[in-house]
C-alpha cells in the first residue's frame, strides 16, 4: 500500500468555487476539442456541475463528501456512500498537479482495506474515456456492466 500524507474534512458550502475548479479541470481535455470559446465552456461546465451536485445529492443522500487537503491544501475530493451491502465510490477526483502522483492509488487502497474489512465490495462508474479506468483495472476492478459512455466497475475483498 501506498503511504501518501492526507488529510479529510468535509466538504461545505464554501468549498463551491473550488468545487467547480476541480470539476472543470476534469473536462479540459474533453471540452479544449469542441472549440468552444470561453463563456461558452464556462456556460457548459457550469451547467453540468450544478446538475452533477444534484444528481449526487438526490441519489447519494447519506453519502460522506470529503475535501482531500494535502499540507492544509485542499488538492481534491472524495464522496462516499456507505450502503449496508455495498461501498459506493460516488466521486474522486483531484486537482491536475496532484494527479499520477500516488494519492488516488493511496486513497483507493485505503477505502479496499476497510471494505475488505467490513467484507462489502466497492462499486464505482466512469467514464470509458476516463483515464482512472487504468487505475481502478490494476488495483483490481472488474467492469460489471458498460454502455457507450460509462463502465460500471466493482471490486470485492477477497474470501478468506
Amino acid at each position: 500500500m501506498i503511504n501518501v500524507q492526507v488529510d479529510f474534512r468535509p466538504a461545505l458550502p464554501s468549498d463551491e468555487p473550488f468545487l467547480f475548479e476541480l470539476y472543470a479541470s476534469t473536462r479540459q481535455e474533453e471540452i479544449a476539442v469542441w472549440g468552444w470559446e470561453d463563456a461558452q465552456r464556462q456556460a457548459f461546465l457550469s451547467m453540468q456541475f450544478n446538475a452533477r451536485q444534484r444528481q449526487y445529492s438526490a441519489t447519494a443522500m447519506n453519502a460522506s463528501h470529503q475535501i482531500i487537503l494535502c499540507a492544509g491544501q485542499p488538492v481534491g475530493h472524495i464522496w462516499i456512500d456507505h450502503r449496508p451491502a455495498e461501498i459506493v465510490l460516488v466521486d474522486i477526483a483531484l486537482l491536475p498537479d496532484q494527479r499520477g502522483v500516488g494519492i488516488g492509488t493511496a486513497l483507493i487502497q485505503r477505502l479496499q482495506a476497510e471494505a475488505a474489512q467490513a467484507g462489502k465490495p466497492i462499486r464505482l462508474h466512469v467514464l470509458n474515456t476516463n483515464r482512472a479506468s487504468r487505475l481502478y483495472s490494476r488495483l483490481g476492478f472488474q467492469v460489471s456492466r458498460e454502455d457507450e459512455i460509462y463502465a460500471e466497475m466493482v471490486w470485492k475483498p477477497a474470501i478468506p
